[in-house]
């Protein structure tokens, strides 16, 4: 697998599992799986595979998630598993999210794979 340029961002991303049919757009309504570790830790934050855990929904291309994931997903299929590298100015900066264990300009991993898109 080989990390491809985000055009116009410093995210980058690899397709883990190719998809087929609708693609994300800006404006959709998107349910995946997703998987997010610390970049410099390991440490796994948060995972919708986890027990108690669900499929997380969001609106694409519109900033309510952070934008290494809100660009990292547009255009991928349903079905395709994406890994996203996120440098800290396009995930949570300088503050971190302490809360997550995310340091300050701490780097991530998120692994998304698309479920539904209407």
């Amino acid at each position: 697998l080989t990390m491809q340029a985000l055009p116009g961002y410093a995210t980058k991303f690899e397709v883990v599992r190719t998809g087929a049919g609708d693609v994300v757009k800006k404006g959709s309504y998107v349910t995946v799986h997703a998987t997010g570790t610390v970049k410099e830790s390991g440490y796994k934050f948060w995972s919708t595979k986890d027990p108690g855990q669900t499929p997380f929904e969001y609106q694409a291309g519109v900033g309510g998630v952070i934008t290494g994931w809100d660009q990292g997903c547009l255009g991928m299929a349903v079905g395709e598993v994406r890994r996203l590298d996120i440098p800290a100015h396009e995930g949570y900066g300088k503050s971190g999210f302490p809360a997550w264990k995310i340091p300050a300009n701490g780097g991530l991993i998120f692994e998304i794979e698309v479920l539904k898109i209407k």
